[in-house]
This record gives structure tokens, C-alpha cells and sequence, in this order.
């Protein structure tokens, strides 16, 4: 399993479609972090670009964000990534919190008012 972070710095980054890059966390049978990586972000907007379908091919399976459009969201469901919306902090401690089942979805999009703020937090 691999589970990507749009990321800025080392947090999680709250617009998913204007990121600096996804963290990649490559998961083993255990469920621990056995490896991770980075992957700049695509030019544009999450919905408009090919990432999804960039995720998927790097075998992608879960998508940790902070906040994303539904057309963000349409595009990584097409491409079989699972969502959950919410999260904020330090990349790796979201993916190891999502390891140990403490996270949920928000369901809380964006409306593209880019005023979203700091308190959505991922489900503990």
C-alpha cells in the first residue's frame, strides 16, 4: 500500500490542488512506514492536472489532505485513490496516525473560497 500527502514543508498542505509536492509513504505488511518519497506537484490546478491518474501509477492507493474541491475529489476516485479529507500537521505523523485507525474523513470540501482556515482537523 502507498498513501500520498499534498505537503508544504513538512506539514500537510490544506489546498490539495496548489501544493509543493506529495510525500509518498510506502507501507509494508505490518503496517509501518517503510519508505517514503517526494513527487513535485504538476502544474495547475488538482482537478485539471494529471495527477491522479500520476498517483495511481506510482501505486497510490489512499490520498491524505487537508482540503480539496469535488473535482479534485472526482478525479482520484476515477483513479481508485481513497480520500480522506481533513488532516493537518506533520506529514509523517498523519500517515502514522492513519496506520493506527485514527483517522477519519472530515467531509468537509472545499467551496473554493480559499478561506477555509486551520481548524479542520483530520477525525482522532
Amino acid at each position: 500500500m502507498k498513501v500520498a500527502i499534498p505537503t508544504r514543508g513538512t506539514v500537510v498542505d490544506d489546498h490539495f490542488g496548489h501544493c509543493e509536492m506529495y510525500t509518498i509513504f510506502t507501507i509494508g505488511e505490518d503496517k509501518t512506514i517503510v519508505n517514503s518519497e517526494t513527487l513535485p506537484s504538476p502544474q495547475g490546478c488538482g482537478c485539471k492536472s494529471n495527477i491522479g491518474f500520476v498517483l495511481r501509477e506510482k501505486g497510490v492507493t489512499n490520498l491524505l489532505a487537508g482540503n480539496m474541491g469535488d473535482g479534485a475529489m472526482k478525479v482520484l476516485r476515477l483513479n481508485q485513490i481513497e480520500v480522506i479529507r481533513g488532516c493537518k500537521g506533520d506529514v509523517r505523523q498523519v500517515a502514522e496516525d492513519f496506520l493506527q485507525g485514527k483517522i477519519g474523513d472530515s467531509g468537509v470540501g472545499c467551496n473554493h473560497d480559499h478561506n477555509h482556515g486551520a481548524d479542520h482537523v483530520c477525525s482522532h
